[in-house]
């Protein structure tokens, strides 16, 4: 098992910086990538970006330059530096953490944090 916990959203305006971590523990070897999802009211939870344990990154194409997803590993955690922010990243944040081990494969999610845009 591994447990995710996110931190880091709140109300910014528009134009704003925030930056989102994820600090994941428990059986953290199992994990292959760290990233991160977001889910806005009314819309289905959709993908923002994640990296790779090689440390390859990607994006949704709408946050493309301006979010970055970065990770410490000896800190077991993911960031999200979001920056030039916009009323339509508003929405819930999660951390995503995609495992296997052999040829079991799965997922682990932590329980989100709400990020709010003003215009």
């Amino acid at each position: 098992q591994v447990q995710l916990v996110e931190s880091g959203g709140g109300l910014v305006q528009a134009g704003g910086s925030l930056r989102l971590s994820c600090v994941a523990s428990g059986n953290v070897g199992t994990i292959t990538s760290m990233g991160w999802y977001r889910q806005a009211p009314g819309k289905q939870r959709e993908y923002v970006g994640i990296m790779t344990n090689g440390g390859t990154t990607y994006y949704k194409d709408s946050v493309e330059g301006r979010f970055t997803v970065s990770r410490d590993n000896t800190k077991n955690t993911v960031y999200l530096e979001m920056n030039s922010l916009k009323p339509e990243d508003t929405g819930i944040y999660y951390c995503n953490a995609d495992w296997q081990v052999g040829l079991q494969t799965g997922d682990y999610w932590g329980q989100g944090t709400q990020v709010t845009v003003s215009p």
